[in-house]
């Protein structure tokens, strides 16, 4: 299953959501709509500095990780970044595949 990390940066009418529901409002909210597309939530953290919250999130296909992204971000609430992980075994898995690539000027 494709795994993503989440961050995520809570504009102020989603800071005032999570002071009004608590975090675990918050990740009760994460759960349902990752597991309705069938994913699953690994891990989330609160962090603060540049981002607010942190997590790692299995989905079946890129597919739901766009339309979790689409919705979210629609709702104006948060300002999210999703970055694909890649486990050892595909990095191997990508080294050993031939790319027929000239670099510009070569």
């Amino acid at each position: 299953m494709p795994k993503f990390l989440i961050q995520a940066t809570y504009t102020p009418e989603g800071t005032k959501g999570l002071l009004k529901e608590g975090a675990s409002g918050r990740r009760a909210a994460v759960d349902q709509v990752v597991s309705g597309l069938g994913g699953q939530v690994e891990v989330m953290y609160f962090t603060f500095g540049t981002d607010d919250l942190v997590m790692i999130i299995d989905f079946p296909d890129t597919v739901s990780m766009a339309a979790v992204s689409l919705t979210v971000k629609a709702s104006g609430a948060v300002q999210s970044r999703a970055t694909p992980l890649l486990t050892v075994e595909e990095i191997d898995e990508a080294t050993r595949r031939q790319v027929a690539f000239r670099a510009p000027g070569t």
